[in-house]
């Protein structure tokens, strides 16, 4: 089964990203968000770059591709597919936080299930080197979504289907053991009978934002806010977002690297408005939780 999550529903452009955030901006108009779908974008740590999942934008090797644009007189600029795209579906793009990695994942040939989850060295020149699957260690024989790493790269927090769990799609954290990814263990709290994915870690873990919905397939997609009481997150709350909403969607939810205090998240408000799905940026929840929620 393809990930059918953007399916569901059929002004901060970068050059003002000195201001100050409002509620949130939209992020890139007409370059980033366009009339396409653009779901789940990850800034560079320097900065320089940004990059996103779009499931019908022109242009690319598939259906589903990752997009590229670079900052330049302080605007994002030069929209471009990324080289690792395949002929198949590549999303959910995010880079490490040393900027040495692009994580995603992919439904080609030569995987272990449906979706698995990959990276791909990024060159000192700016591109990339070849995607390489990540193993069998987080990837099963369903679908896997959302890669995203710790600070460190110790820990990468993803969303599955394939190891068990709580209900339909459930968030995993899985330790690096110096060679590769394994041991995925369910994160304390979050998981329930409906499908939990697309999640970002807010203070290395001491609080988490995730998307929830009890048919990713045909019910609406909301993002949640929670704290870590010490073993478990606790007390899920609705993000406060005006257009995160019972009836829509609203997902893809990742820390920006080069400003720890923004979050930049997908969805559909009323204005501004570029298309399907836009990526906006708004400001990252408080955290007042603990540590301990990070297996």
């Amino acid at each position: 089964m393809h990930r059918k999550r953007v399916m569901v529903v059929a002004v901060l452009a970068c050059g003002a990203m000195g201001a100050a955030l409002q509620e949130f901006g939209i992020e890139g108009m007409g370059v980033v968000s366009t009339p396409h779908s653009e779901v789940r974008a990850s800034v560079s740590p320097d900065g320089q770059r940004i990059v996103w999942g779009s499931t019908d934008r022109p242009g690319g090797a598939g259906g589903w591709d990752l997009w590229q644009a670079t900052l330049r007189d302080g605007r994002w600029q030069d929209p471009l597919p990324l080289p690792v795209n395949s002929a198949d579906n590549d999303f959910d793009p995010v880079f490490s936080a040393d900027g040495k990695w692009l994580y995603f994942f992919s439904n080609r040939d030569g995987g272990f299930g449906g979706d698995d989850l990959y990276r791909a060295p990024v060159l000192a020149d700016g591109g990339f080197g070849a995607a390489v699957n990540l193993g069998a260690g987080v990837n099963g024989k369903g679908d896997e979504w959302a890669p995203t790493p710790n600070l460190d790269g110790t820990r990468l927090l993803f969303a599955s289907d394939s190891f068990g769990g709580a209900g339909r799609h459930d968030l995993f954290v899985a330790r690096w053991n110096g060679a590769a990814f394994v041991e995925p263990a369910p994160v304390p709290g979050i998981n329930t009978a409906a499908d939990e994915f697309d999640a970002a870690w807010l203070g290395d873990g001491r609080a988490i934002v995730f998307a929830r919905s009890d048919d990713v397939e045909s019910a609406p997609i909301r993002l949640w806010l929670a704290q870590c009481d010490g073993r478990a997150y606790a007390d899920a709350q609705p993000l406060a977002l005006s257009f995160n909403a019972t009836d829509g969607a609203t997902l893809g939810p990742v820390v920006d690297l080069s400003k720890p205090g923004e979050l930049l998240v997908s969805g559909s408000a009323k204005a501004p408005k570029a298309g399907k799905m836009d990526i906006y940026r708004m400001r990252a929840p408080a955290v007042t939780g603990h540590a301990g929620c990070v297996p």
